[in-house]
């Protein structure tokens, strides 16, 4: 018995030889008929559109810009920490900013949101972030759009009705509205008005701390009335700032110095002198004495203290939902004013008479 297994075992390894030899056999077939051949395509000269390509996407061009980013807040400030919040994600979270631009989640007041559930990582914002597709590659026609992610006109979320577009003629594309996604009061406290007493719950009270698009615009400052008249908003008022320049002309403009314009976001006297061929303003006349004025007599009112956070009614500790602070309608306007001016940190620069008329009549009505 053993024997013929024995047999039949090597008999399965023979076969298997012969089926190696049978499939490995090196003599080539007949090769089949050739194809049709295909239309020529019409050739293109060599080298065209690809420098537009080249123009931003190098080297040579990307390393200044990450150089100029990494010197920038947005670069290297600390802010980025509130972004797992959903309520702070859409700008202190580069997934969060992306999720709001997309129109694709809401808030529980069915406005435009980032992903209401918030996030586990809050990251700073990247490239990718601001930027995405292009949305032509006609530069010729179209100009050249730099990817922004959203250049559309925007909706305050303190306000949804306001829209505001800073497209003019310094900025035709409207790239300044992606600025303005961001830097805009946030929608915790509406702009006291009119003459019912407001109730205070946070030392934090004011419009948070980018107010600049509003402020560049002429609107969301409590306008108590005074003796200085207050500008039109919008292109409708004197501002040239508003009329003529924009978010990106100012502070990314060029500049001999690599610590200035471009990704730093810091405004360059250069770009300033190519308005104002007689020097550089150094902010809006009295603006300092006129800021610390509205700040000290806030402070010997008892409704901020000396760092700016609004007291409660005891006079002594900061406002809270156990220590509110009841004031009046006007108390309340002139508390807004100085916080919008001071978290602007432009001396006034963005918007001078606005906040020369926000500064005066706040100072007249608390001296009253």
């Amino acid at each position: 018995m053993k024997n013929l297994k024995l047999i039949g075992f090597l008999m399965i390894i023979m076969s298997s030889f012969m089926f190696i030899q049978c499939t490995s056999d090196p003599i080539a077939g007949v090769d089949g008929k050739d194809g049709i051949d295909g239309v020529d395509g019409i050739n293109g000269a060599d080298g065209i559109g690809v420098q537009e390509c080249v123009a931003c996407h190098s080297d040579a061009t990307r390393n200044p810009i990450h150089d100029a980013y990494a010197m920038s807040r947005h670069g290297n400030g600390s802010s980025w920490a509130r972004g797992t919040s959903a309520s702070c994600a859409q700008c202190h979270n580069n997934e969060g900013y992306i999720d709001y631009l997309s129109g694709n989640f809401k808030d529980g007041d069915g406005n435009q949101s980032a992903n209401p559930v918030g996030y586990a990582v809050s990251n700073a914002i990247t490239c990718k972030g601001c930027h995405t597709d292009h949305r032509s590659f006609d530069f010729a026609n179209d100009g050249q759009d730099y990817a922004i992610r959203s250049n559309d006109p925007v909706k305050l979320v303190i306000d949804p009705s306001v829209v505001i577009d800073f497209t003019n003629n310094s900025d035709k594309l409207g790239l300044s509205n992606s600025c303005t996604t961001c830097h805009q009061p946030r929608n915790s406290y509406p702009v006291p008005a009119g003459t019912d007493p407001v109730v205070i719950t946070s030392y934090r009270y004011g419009p948070h701390h980018s107010p600049q698009a509003t402020l560049l615009e002429g609107i969301m400052g409590a306008n108590i009335a005074g003796s200085t008249g207050y500008p039109g908003a919008g292109g409708s008022g004197d501002n040239t700032h508003r009329k003529g320049s924009s978010c990106t002309a100012c502070h990314m403009g060029e500049s001999a110095d690599a610590s200035e314009g471009g990704h730093t976001w810091k405004a360059s006297e250069e770009t300033c002198l190519t308005c104002h061929k007689n020097g550089v303003p150094s902010g809006v006349t009295d603006f300092d004495a006129n800021l610390q004025s509205l700040h000290d007599l806030l402070f010997a009112k008892k409704l901020i203290d000396a760092e700016g956070y609004v007291l409660g009614d005891d006079g002594i500790n900061r406002a809270s939902t156990t220590n509110p602070l009841n004031a009046s309608a006007k108390d309340a306007q002139a508390i807004w004013n100085y916080k919008t001016i001071e978290e602007d940190k432009s001396k006034g620069v963005h918007n001078p008479k606005y906040v020369k008329a926000l500064l005066k009549n706040s100072i007249e009505y608390l001296q009253q």
